[in-house]
């Protein structure tokens, strides 16, 4: 098993003026991801769970400290090599699908691929066994509307899974579904951390995040306790 860390932060910190005042979202933050690491990430509101969400995601950028992916300084990177890390390197799953409702689920899970440039036969193959690994290769002609919650949500996740990404981020995979639902989705999360996929979830549910082997918790923008579980 790989022992480097996929993700390193060393004394990660974000703050934002509002008005006169700084809000420190997160206030020296130090965290390592492994390979094949299973994490979720809990808070309260303004834990600053959502910002290091972000900043996992290169959706953002921190105001200060180190944020090393696949040994790369991402504060080193452009415009268009974060870009391409996003949509390479990183998988996302959102608690809104965001899915584009009038094209079918194939199409939809070809998305990164177009972006990465692949060809139209490639990405058919690789979107179709996506779709075969979350359960939904008889539904891949069919468009989101056509589709119950849980199974929408099985199409982000393939969608998610199309490049191999390093790391799928899932920001409340479960928190548009019902309980057995959610049970379903996190079975899918569960499969494919056995097979060797590196997953941070951020969740507010408790029982959602006893699916996962390590619990990170913040409060007021700084790690209150990680553990393992």
């Amino acid at each position: 098993m790989e022992t480097s860390p996929v993700i390193t932060m060393r004394d990660l910190k974000r703050h934002y003026s509002m008005g006169e005042e700084t809000v420190k979202a997160l206030d020296g933050v130090d965290l390592e991801f492994l390979k094949n690491d299973y994490a979720a990430i809990m808070g309260p509101s303004g834990s600053g769970k959502s910002t290091l969400m972000n900043i996992i995601g290169c959706l953002d950028t921190p105001t200060s400290g180190t944020y090393i992916l696949n040994g790369q300084n991402v504060a080193e990177m452009d415009d268009d090599e974060l870009a391409r890390v996003r949509n390479r390197e990183i998988g996302f799953v959102f608690q809104t699908f965001n899915l584009l409702p009038r094209i079918n689920c194939l199409r939809n899970v070809e998305l990164p691929l177009i972006y990465a440039g692949v060809n139209p036969r490639e990405r058919e193959e690789r979107a179709t066994e996506a779709l075969n690994r979350v359960g939904l290769g008889d539904r891949i002609t069919h468009k989101p509307t056509e589709l119950s919650g849980g199974q929408i949500q099985r199409v982000a996740i393939a969608r998610a899974l199309i490049n191999n990404p390093s790391i799928i981020l899932a920001d409340e995979p479960t928190g548009n579904l019902d309980t057995a639902t959610s049970q379903d989705i996190m079975e899918i999360f569960s499969d494919l951390s056995k097979a060797g996929n590196t997953i941070i979830l951020i969740t507010h549910e408790e029982d959602i995040a006893l699916y996962t082997r390590r619990i990170i918790r913040l409060r007021d923008g700084r790690i209150e306790s990680d553990k393992k579980q």
